[in-house]
């Protein structure tokens, strides 16, 4: 250069008359030299500042980068094709149900299945130099950059594709210098490793494109194709394609349709982005004038897609359950995957609300596909007939606060129904029915919502766990009588649900009519083995502390209750001879490779014994057949050798049937959300309605599938059960006195458990009974008024029941045990002879009323002095004497007789019988007369036949024997 600038001088030097002296000569090298100088001087300091900036350009670029890691092909390959996928659900036997429930609706897609209008549409808009760069632009990152500082307005972007899918899948949307170098490196490297065709296709992938026809929010061309225009990508025409390569600049500014799916009333921003996109393809020369033209003139508003229901939307208890179960699942996966347990997760809340999080993003967004085992049909079946039963109650009011204005206002509850139902073997659940309306009321009334079970727990808690002990069978006699087993209170409880008592029953019988007493009595015998340990075996998860020893529990009082998947899961326990199969709703997950990533495993919890478990479903037979859910009988289409139990909670407050053949189970709840009567008026009791329910759902099921839920076998009886005779006083074994009594029965035993006592609790005795009631007869109680009688042993009963009870309470009401007495079963004499009656004659009848001496217990008829007949009190209270002068007496318990009635005479005389005065002489001859009429005696003494009439009528015992 300097020699350059010299030759510049010597010419100018030549020049004449420009340096013509020596002088103008010298003064221009001294002006060279000093030009020259500065020009070196200026170009040494712009080369040394130019390396300094260079340099410390690098440096700065250096240093934003140091902490980024150097990513191979594998770690680049991940991170670029992880995009959020939407997972898909499937119900049973691979039937499509559709896609979870998701922020971000994607579907992946192959770059040759999308259409090249798009696919130049998106170039020509995004990345015009996309093919000859290699992950950056320049002029693009100046111009950014330049934009940047000035503040300037955004003319046009400084992110390539490559770009914008590196900040999309690696980096965050995070505006810094950082953040910007380092998206640059990574553009720089991801280019050397992949190529165009695969870059293209990840963008495609990623991009998000608003919202779809439904209002979803939708991400990659695929999702954005189908949820606009409702075709694939391949099929989009050119205008359709401008219109989506247009969104990813504004995802929701441009979008056409709203958050509710409804299209938006001003589309312009969205069309003009697209015709701006379609001006760029022109340009660029991907299309012609022709097509840009007619692209343009295209009524768009024409193809956009109709919305579509969603999962969520035509199944949402279903899809909610799905999900939270899916949710389930995968926590334990991701935990389990960075060494911890199950256990740490139930006693670290963080740490289970950190991998519940992770899961939840991660079910929804790696496009799984998750199976089943809700068989669809029956489903359907089942939602159409809780949609259109009539009997399930009226609404009823309750106060709630309005969460706007705060004030209270009062609603309509209807009443909520919850069922579900289950395969035995396999646990698999076949379907439910969540509640009645999903919009009114999100809770999953067959899963989630926690309630009392009532009754349904006595053959779970009770006399299962009884018999497994050996401290019952179902011929084990026990007391349904008032008793006082509630600490501190000075009433009898439990109460029995009709008020009423029956005396000594069997536990197949307690269980069948649902007593509570006998149940509560046999829990408190067994309670201190801890019997609720059986329930966590078999999948109860509420329970607390209290529930472990508090004999409410017995009869399904637990402090929080227990779901109708729980209550109908431990069912299943006895249809598998004693082993608990937990039930499950999720068969498999698939990733979209088709790897599985999760199988559930049927594992069998052993429980009860074999034996156990068909006794306690021998006892829940009869329930059906002839106790409390016979009404299900006649409304099944079908008839399955069914064994179960109703149940009702306090108040009414809830109403249970759950019952099991031997291919399924199935339970049924209904109740108010807010707890209160289920009781109201109408032709149908609030249990019918819940037991017609069971069973028209039962038969929409078996509408489906007949053989699942209509099994040609029945139960079938294990080894090691026998059938013995017992006494029904004790269950023990007959004595003569039991079996002359006719209180001996047989039922089925565990062989381990029979009874080898002798009953002993019966003594001889008389009896003599008023009507329906009967007292033990005294020594002096005169035979004509007795009958043979067995005395039950008050201290045999206290001992073998280990109760206090009122004896008389505890002979039941029926025939069968009429000559059954008690020491209780006294009469009181009152120390005096009764009273002196009054009669009267009409025929050959004489006819009096009842004396008013309580302890008075017959009646002797006299005619002319001689007795000529009895009655007994409680009887009807006459008797055809026939011709003579009749009187009659009272006589008490301790045979005292009274005084001579009023005399009647009964027949007439001849009229030519007067002289009257001389009667007397013949009164010895005619007082002995009769004795030829004693043949006539004894039909007269014979004829206390009215006993027998006269029975139903007392009306005494009101209340006894009619719960049965």
């Amino acid at each position: 250069m300097k020699e350059k600038f010299q030759i510049l001088i010597d010419k100018l030097r030549q020049t004449p008359g420009l340096f013509g002296n020596k002088k103008a000569a010298k003064g221009a090298s001294i002006t060279y030299q000093v030009v020259w100088n500065l020009a070196l001087l200026f170009i040494i300091l712009a080369v040394i500042g130019g390396a300094f900036a260079g340099g410390l350009g690098a440096g700065y670029f250096a240093s934003l980068v140091k902490d980024e890691p150097i990513r191979s092909y594998a770690s680049m390959k991940k991170d670029i094709y992880d995009y959020a996928e939407t997972s898909e659900v499937y119900f049973a036997d691979n039937v499509y149900l559709g896609k979870l429930r998701t922020d971000l609706e994607r579907e992946e897609v192959k770059l040759e299945d999308v259409s090249d209008h798009l696919i130049n549409a998106v170039v020509a808009t995004e990345d015009e130099y996309f093919y000859e760069h290699d992950g950056v632009v320049p002029k693009a990152i100046m111009r950014a950059l330049f934009q940047e500082v000035t503040n300037s307005s955004v003319q046009s972007g400084g992110s390539t594709l490559t770009q914008q899918l590196i900040k999309n899948q690696i980096l965050t949307n995070e505006v810094s210098f950082e953040r910007k170098a380092k998206e640059i490196l990574l553009a720089l490297r991801l280019e050397k490793f992949f190529d165009k065709k695969e870059i293209l296709e990840a963008y495609l992938n990623v991009s998000t494109f608003g919202r779809n026809a439904s209002g979803r929010n939708i991400a990659g061309v695929e999702a954005a194709a189908k949820g606009i225009f409702g075709v694939s990508a391949k099929e989009l025409t050119l205008p359709q394609a401008a219109f989506i390569a247009g969104l990813p600049q504004s995802p929701f500014g441009y979008t056409p349709f709203t958050r509710e799916g409804t299209v938006k009333e001003n589309l312009e921003p969205g069309f003009s982005r697209m015709q701006t996109v379609l001006k760029r393809m022109y340009d660029d020369g991907k299309i012609n004038q022709k097509q840009y033209e007619e692209a343009l003139a295209h009524d768009l508003t024409k193809d956009f897609a109709d919305p579509s229901a969603s999962p969520l939307e035509k199944y949402p208890y279903l899809t909610f359950e799905i999900e939270e179960r899916a949710v389930n699942i995968m926590t334990k996966i991701l935990a389990k995957n960075d060494g911890y347990e199950e256990q740490d997760l139930k006693e670290d809340d963080a740490l289970r609300e950190e991998y519940r999080t992770l899961a939840d993003r991660t079910i929804r967004q790696n496009g799984y596909q998750i199976h089943t085992t809700i068989n669809k049909d029956i489903y359907d079946k089942m939602q159409q007939v809780k949609d259109n039963y009539p009997y399930y109650g009226p609404d009823k009011p309750e106060t709630v606060k309005d969460p706007e204005t705060g004030e209270n206002k009062q609603i309509m509850e209807p009443v909520e129904v919850g069922a579900i139902l289950i395969e035995n073997k396999t646990g698999k659940i076949i379907s439910f029915v969540g509640g009645r309306d999903h919009k009114r009321e999100q809770l999953n009334h067959a899963t989630n919502a926690v309630r009392q079970n009532g009754s349904t727990m006595k053959p779970l808690l009770v006399y299962a766990p009884a018999m497994e002990l050996g401290k019952s069978a179902p011929g084990t006699i026990l007391p349904d009588v008032p008793l006082y087993l509630a600490p501190g209170l000075n009433r009898p409880w439990p109460n029995n649900y009709t008020r009423t008592y029956s005396g000594l029953v069997s536990a197949r019988e307690a269980l069948k009519y649902s007593y509570n007493v006998p149940a509560v009595k046999l829990y408190k015998d067994i309670v201190g083995q801890r019997p609720a340990a059986y329930l966590e075996k078999m999948g109860f998860t509420s329970m607390i502390g209290p529930d472990y020893t508090n004999l409410s529990t017995a009869i399904g009082s637990l402090e929080y209750g227990v779901t109708v998947e729980e209550n109908t899961n431990a069912f299943s326990t006895f249809a598998n001879d004693g082993k608990f199969v937990d039930a499950y709703m999720i068969e498999k997950i698939t990733d979209k490779n088709g790897q599985v990533i999760y199988q559930y495993e049927v594992k069998p919890v052993d429980v009860f014994s074999p034996q156990t478990a068909y006794l306690t479903i021998d006892m829940m037979r009869d329930v059906i057949n002839s106790g409390t859910a016979t009404s299900v009988r006649n409304r099944l289409k079908f008839s399955s050798d069914w064994a179960g139990k109703t149940g009702t909670g306090v108040d009414f407050h809830d109403a249970w049937f759950v019952a099991t053949n031997p291919n399924v189970t199935f339970g049924i709840w209904s109740g108010y959300d807010t707890p209160k009567s289920l009781k109201a008026p109408g032709a149908l009791s609030y249990s019918l309605r819940n037991n017609y329910l069971w069973a028209d759902l039962m038969n929409a099921a078996y509408d489906v599938a007949p053989d699942l839920v209509d099994p040609s076998t029945s139960f079938k009886m294990p080894g090691g059960i026998v059938r013995r005779s017992f006494c029904a006083i004790s269950g023990l074994l007959p004595s003569d006195a039991c079996s002359k009594a006719g209180l001996v029965e047989t039922d089925l035993f565990n062989a381990k458990f029979v009874p080898t006592k002798v009953d002993d609790s019966l003594g001889n005795g008389k009896l003599v009974r008023i009507g329906d009631k009967k007292y033990m007869a005294l020594d002096s109680t005169p035979e004509e008024f007795t009958e043979p009688g067995l005395v039950l042993n008050p201290e045999y009963i206290e001992k073998l029941f280990g109760i206090k009870a009122n004896p008389g309470d505890l002979i039941p009401n029926k025939e069968r045990w009429k000559s059954i007495l008690t020491t209780g079963d006294k009469l009181e004499d009152n120390g005096r002879a009764p009273a002196a009656l009054n009669i009267k004659a009409s025929g050959e009848t004489v006819t009096w009323g009842a004396h008013p001496e309580k302890d008075v217990i017959g009646y002797r008829i006299y005619s002319g002095g001689k007795k000529v007949g009895t009655v007994k009190a409680g009887s009807s209270l006459s008797f055809k004497a026939g011709n003579g002068a009749i009187h009659v007496t009272a006589v008490d318990i301790a045979g005292k007789e009274s005084k001579p009635s009023n005399v009647v005479e009964i027949g007439k005389k001849p009229e030519e019988e007067k002289p009257k005065e001389e009667k007397p002489k013949e009164e010895k001859p005619k007082e002995e007369k009769p004795k030829e009429e004693k043949p006539a005696d004894p039909p007269a003494e014979e004829k206390p036949d009215p006993e027998k009439p006269v029975e139903p009528g007392d009306g005494g015992g009101e209340g006894e024997g009619s719960t049965n």
